[in-house]
């Protein structure tokens, strides 16, 4: 345990270090050459010191009898938190939303399925915040006297405009889906994705509510609030408690899900419809 945890604070030291330098390498800032080499000698160390603990685990799991990508995969829960894994799975999908954004593609969309939109509340505020950090980016390039802070800030600030850009992609790209077998998928982008079943939903409705808190909040009565915009406009009951895995790990259970959709009605229709279309599977004999 003692080598997980000095891995873990040395990979929470030593990993931000390493992308300050990378920052300060693109923005064209230089950097003394025994700095860099200090630098890369600690990322060094600290690949090596995650390498022996990885190892550690890795062979730890396969004596106890897991298999080479369970071990493995136990290994890296065990090493790499659950919120830095997270976090750095949610920024890949977004890029990637980015990428299927310009193809004028969607994610995980079937045939036979229906999506739902539901970047309606929230477009005009996502080019606002776009428009507002260009205009800062352009500003502090004019304000800023340091060409090396100047470089810095620079970098940062475009990345950061990819980031807001490459979220919304995520919602435009990743839309709500209804199964055509009645099933249903609720999503925000890449940070958060849940799957119900069309046997867990018990009934389904147009309502629209204004919760307060953040992106995911289970009020005390059980309910699940997905808000778009500070809204929601569909409330779906279940016939049972539905676990739910928030955007940074956590966990909890829903007897209700309350989500965002462009046009509810639509969306209702869609899941009133799958439910009660008959099944195209015949029934086992006898």
């Amino acid at each position: 345990m003692r080598g997980v945890r000095a891995a873990r604070l040395v990979a929470a030291v030593v990993l931000p270090a390493e992308l300050a330098v990378a920052v300060c390498l693109m923005a064209g800032v230089r950097i003394p050459g025994a700095l860099l080499a200090g630098a890369e000698a600690a990322v060094l160390s600290a690949f090596v010191l995650e390498a022996v603990v990885f190892g550690r685990l890795w062979r730890a799991e396969r004596r106890v009898g897991a298999g080479r990508r369970a071990a493995m995969s136990a290994a890296l829960r065990t090493v790499v938190p659950v919120t830095v894994r997270r976090l750095a799975a949610h920024e890949a999908r977004a890029l990637h939303s980015l990428g299927l954004w310009v193809l004028r593609r969607r994610h995980a969309v079937p045939e036979g399925a229906s999506a739902v939109p539901y970047t309606g509340p929230q477009t005009a505020t996502m080019y606002g915040l776009v428009f507002v950090s260009v205009v800062e980016t352009v500003m502090l390039a004019l304000l800023i006297p340091w060409p090396v802070v100047h470089r810095i800030v620079l970098v940062l600030d475009v990345y950061g405009v990819l980031l807001v850009l490459a979220l919304h992609a995520g919602c435009v790209t990743r839309p709500h889906v209804v199964g055509a077998d009645g099933s249903l998928r609720v999503r925000y982008g890449a940070l958060f994705d849940l799957r119900v079943p069309a046997a867990a939903i018990a009934a389904v409705r147009v309502e629209r509510r204004f919760p307060e808190g953040g992106l995911v909040r289970l009020d005390p009565d059980g309910v699940l609030e997905l808000a778009v915009g500070g809204q929601t406009t569909v409330t779906v009951e279940l016939t049972a408690p539905l676990g739910f895995v928030r955007p940074l790990g956590g966990r909890g259970q829903a007897v209700a899900v309350r989500f965002h959709a462009d046009d509810p009605r639509a969306a209702v229709a869609a899941l009133t419809r799958g439910r009660t279309t008959p099944s195209t599977i015949p029934d086992p004999p006898g």
